[in-house]
């Protein structure tokens, strides 16, 4: 990989929105570009969202010594579009005292923001469809936006259960993303970039020919309390309590069917993979190889972007097992041993490391004893 490659080289999208635009004009040019480029990542990310379905189901199976799905399609692989087509055929139903439109909005809410996310995931050097320099920030932006399709659905269905569980996931998704918060800082000031290209390149041979800031003693905690924090606020077990069966029926979504329920599953399981792709991104050289090495750049039939691409997939891969192995083998957590980790634990543990890594990198990086 050439070395004097850097994030802001990132520009496969915008070689694309110029032609089309040198084709159709300024305006139309740009909104066939842009559509195509959004397509490009929406259309695969809910056949991934489906394949994972499959995968976690198996992944469990497998840890309880069962089989799972295997009767639909070859080993059970259209088992989760069988699931798909059912709910499509269903009939929404709608509580005669729900606030209508409010109760149908929560599930849009909820899948447009597990899709919009995307947009600023590096997917290799020039593949990106949003490169701006807030991408991190942009990121938080849109993560914190996620509690209103839970909160919308649990107050606008007027039942006890749903209402329960929005109050739940409002508490539990404000305490880890404050953790989530101060974890992100020494990342930052380390890359000095809130571009997330830029901080997989910050990554490149990191520790020894390593690209990982998490093989680094000193972000080594931090990417920990990243992990177990995503956990947290995509609602996975053991953080579950929002849709706690034995408490809850069903949480927020009790009350819905169809559609409107598939959109919640598409939604959690996007943002599941999303917090997948931050792990690797954020920690794990993203689009990287795991090692600074010149083969490792281009095996896939010498071609650069393609193998930056089955890099980061099997990060996110080796990311969703790791989320899979703990819901199927740790027991839910009572919700105040879940705020007691979030509020004593992370949060005191990751403000001390905001000064140890903004102390070590001004006496060492910028000389402040000198």
């Amino acid at each position: 990989m050439d070395p004097s490659l850097r994030w802001d080289d990132a520009i496969g999208a915008r070689v694309m929105t110029e032609w089309f635009q040198a084709q159709m004009g300024y305006g139309l040019g740009w909104f066939v570009a842009t559509l195509i480029l959004i397509l490009l990542i929406a259309l695969p990310l809910m056949l991934a969202v489906a394949m994972i379905i499959y995968a976690d189901r198996k992944i469990w199976a497998a840890i309880a010594l069962r089989r799972g799905p295997n009767v639909v399609g070859p080993f059970g692989l259209l088992q989760s579009f069988a699931d798909g087509l059912k709910v499509m055929l269903k009939e929404t139903i709608v509580p005669a005292a729900a606030n209508r439109g409010l109760f149908l909005l929560a599930p849009i809410i909820t899948f447009t923001l597990a899709l919009v996310a995307w947009a600023v995931i590096p997917f290799g050097p020039r593949m990106v469809l949003a490169n701006i320099n807030v991408g991190l920030l942009y990121l938080l932006a849109v993560s914190s936006l996620g509690v209103y399709g839970i909160i919308i659905a649990g107050w606008a269905s007027n039942s006890k259960y749903p209402f329960y569980s929005a109050l739940r996931a409002a508490a539990q998704m404000v305490s880890y993303e404050v953790s989530i918060g101060f974890v992100l800082i020494p990342v930052v000031i380390w890359a000095e970039t809130f571009n997330l290209n830029g901080i997989v390149m910050a990554q490149q041979a990191h520790v020894w020919r390593f690209n990982a800031f998490g093989l680094n003693p000193l972000l080594f905690p931090l990417a920990v309390i990243f992990l177990i924090s995503s956990m947290a606020e995509t609602a996975r077990a053991p953080f579950d309590l929002t849709e706690a069966e034995s408490e809850l029926v069903a949480g927020f979504q009790t009350e819905y069917s169809s559609m409107a329920f598939a959109l919640f599953w598409l939604g959690e399981y996007g943002n599941v993979l999303l917090m997948c792709a931050l792990n690797a991104t954020l920690f794990w050289g993203g689009w990287l190889p795991p090692i600074d090495w010149a083969p490792l750049y281009y095996f896939m039939f010498g071609n650069e972007a393609l193998t930056a691409m089955v890099w980061l997939f099997a990060k996110i891969f080796l990311f969703f097992f790791i989320f899979s192995w703990v819901k199927a083998t740790v027991p839910r957590f009572r919700y105040d041993q879940l705020m007691r980790l979030g509020w004593k634990i992370f949060l005191p543990i990751s403000l001390i490391w905001v000064f140890l890594v903004s102390g070590y990198l001004m006496i060492f990086r910028y000389g402040a004893l000198s």
